[in-house]
């Protein structure tokens, strides 16, 4: 696979003045040698303005994080990764991870605009997937998002749809809360915070 996609909508937004990040994470590779990973997505992150940014940013194998270009949006925090962007609640934002004109180069973009381009070696993208990373409190106001439209594109431009998905939490001794849940809901993946959970760590839904 040479891009992977996936549209994020922000359905009940963040209060809490702590960071939220919603992802598309994906492995570059070079045949069957891994040679580093990145995500990209949409952030809840206050000291942005309107506390909404985008983030394209990863890391090498073996520790450390990926060179990339200098993006041209502006950022509050003056970091590489992460730059202000005005997002919404209730719209749909299509990410996807695409294999640059350069080799070994790698496109984030946000709605067919470029975040910034990432030097992540290899030739192909695999390990796909989608998450929610949360730092508020277990116990702060409920967060909705939901997933849609998972894709990956081959070389030769063949598209490709995942029928399932398989459901992951943190473990509560590493710092997750037992109150978040993911589900399906008629119109993509659901991921939600302080709610009871239904659907257990391990789960494999079956997407419509």
């Amino acid at each position: 696979m040479v891009e992977a996609a996936a549209t994020l909508e922000i359905v009940e937004g963040p209060v809490a003045a702590e960071l939220y990040f919603w992802a598309l994470q994906v492995t570059f590779s070079d045949r069957y040698r891994s040679t580093g990973g990145a995500h990209l997505g949409l952030q809840w992150h206050p000291p942005h303005p309107g506390a909404t940014a985008a983030n394209f940013g990863g890391y090498r194998v073996g520790g450390g994080e990926l060179a990339g270009s200098e993006s041209s949006w502006p950022s509050a925090t003056s970091n590489p990764n992460t730059r202000d962007f005005p997002w919404q609640t209730n719209r749909r934002y299509r990410l996807a991870v695409s294999a640059s004109s350069r080799p070994g180069w790698w496109d984030g973009t946000v709605d067919g605009l470029v975040i910034r381009r990432l030097a992540g070696g290899g030739s192909r993208l695999d390990h796909l997937m989608v998450w929610s990373e949360v730092f508020a409190r277990c116990d702060d106001p409920a967060v909705t998002i939901r997933w849609t439209d998972l894709e990956a594109v081959a070389a030769d431009g063949t598209r490709h749809r995942p029928d399932r998905v398989t459901v992951t939490y943190q473990s509560g001794p590493d710092g997750g809360c037992a109150n978040t849940d993911v589900a399906l809901d008629g119109v993509g993946i659901v991921q939600r915070t302080n709610g009871a959970r239904g659907v257990p760590h391990g789960t494999t839904l079956a997407l419509p």
